[in-house]
């Protein structure tokens, strides 16, 4: 596992509430998530994990608490977070159907100002990281199968090489073996660039394998932080959901 570098945390979260209409999803949320590391966060469905990641990417506005990026206090939103190396991949992919998979990066790379010879290397370094997307890159997104949906969403959040890449659930609908392949360029990305990743996941075992820490969120508060070695206890592990 990669040592998170002796310096201030990549993200920060400290006192998060957040809500939808007048339900609390988070009551206080404090989060570490250290340069490097990669941060495995897991808990039942409704525990408010989506929601966190909503909020740490600015796609839903906290009702209380202060969020921090390398040190220093933010007002979080896509656009500005994603000029300073952050990417998210939302649950559910997120592809347009109706595009084809070269149409769902150009539109990102253009988004993002990337255009031109910068733009075409960074799809080749894509392909690269992720080559069995070029075997189905002129094909409507639509088409494709959740595996390979999934790919071209952790691909189009390549583009932008993140330091910081936010991945919410990326193991659903997936086969045990298609979401390890996944899991495999990102996990030998992250130890070549020291990319930092906060990782949302059901798939428990699979996340622990690649994570330096985990944190468990409890009816919108985190109940626990360490390493995953520490929760090798099932009957532990349980008792904290």
């Amino acid at each position: 596992m990669s040592a998170a570098r002796a310096a201030a945390p990549a993200l920060s979260a400290h006192g998060i509430v957040a809500g939808y209409g007048g339900r609390a999803v988070l009551s206080g949320v404090d989060l570490v998530l250290g340069a490097g590391e990669i941060l495995s966060l897991i808990g039942h469905n409704g525990a408010g994990k989506s929601t966190l990641l909503r909020v740490l990417f600015g796609l839903h506005p906290p009702r209380a608490g202060e969020i921090r990026l390398d040190g220093r206090p933010c007002q979080p939103d896509p656009a500005s977070l994603t000029a300073s190396g952050v990417a998210f991949v939302p649950e559910g992919r997120g592809v347009f159907p109706g595009l084809t998979v070269g149409e769902n990066f150009a539109l990102a790379l253009w988004s993002a100002g990337i255009v031109g010879r910068e733009a075409k290397a960074r799809v080749e370094e894509v392909l690269g990281i992720l080559p069995a997307i070029g075997g189905f890159y002129g094909r409507r997104a639509g088409t494709l199968s959740g595996g390979q949906q999934q790919m071209v969403s952790i691909g189009r959040a390549l583009l932008s090489r993140p330091r910081l890449l936010l991945l919410d659930e990326p193991s659903i609908g997936l086969a045990p073996k298609t979401f390890q392949e996944l899991l495999r360029p990102l996990r030998a990305l992250q130890q070549a660039r020291g990319m930092t990743l906060l990782l949302v996941e059901q798939n428990i075992a699979e996340a622990f394998a690649i994570s330096d820490r985990v944190a468990v969120l409890k009816s919108g508060r985190i109940v626990f932080a360490g390493v995953p070695a520490d929760l090798a206890d099932h009957a532990r592990l349980m008792a904290l959901f």
